[in-house]
């Protein structure tokens, strides 16, 4: 190809056609960051948040399950806390040597009338969280209450 046509076409292969875009992904990815980053850690709280509603679910059924095994009253508490922080044991401020009666684990025990009537042992778990990171609008630390209630064996 002679002529005009010919330079305009070699002119067309040197430069290539995005080259007046170059940088744009910097720029891109600058803007995008903070949104991503923030997205991250807020995943990151709520796979936090949610395993401790799922393991303090999973405490309280256990030590249900193991008071309605018989009906007396006695020793059950001790024993309700130890299933109690054994199904726990994962979650980092869980104190093993607690007595569950204050702090970041609270079980209650009482022996409740279920609703067919018959006697019921009911466990109460009250687990206060760690502070995660502080989001905007979102509280840092969370406190969960999760009740289980079964019919005493006899």
């Amino acid at each position: 190809m002679k002529g005009i046509w010919g330079r305009m076409a070699r002119a067309r292969m040197k430069r290539p056609e995005g080259r007046h875009r170059r940088g744009s992904a910097v720029v891109e990815v600058t803007l995008l960051a903070p949104w991503v980053f923030f997205l991250f850690i807020g995943v990151l709280d709520f796979g936090f948040y949610a395993y401790s509603i799922i393991s303090t679910q999973n405490a309280a059924r256990a030590a249900a399950l193991y008071a309605s095994a018989n009906s007396s009253v006695s020793g059950k508490q001790a024993v309700a806390c130890w299933y109690v922080k054994r199904e726990m044991s994962a979650l980092p401020n869980v104190d093993m040597t607690s007595d569950c009666t204050s702090g970041n684990l609270i079980v209650n025990t009482p022996l409740v009338t279920g609703p067919d009537g018959a006697m019921a042992f009911q466990v109460i778990v009250t687990y206060q969280t760690i502070p995660m990171i502080p989001i905007p609008g979102l509280a840092g630390q969370m406190s969960i209450t999760r009740i289980a209630e079964m019919r005493v064996k006899r």
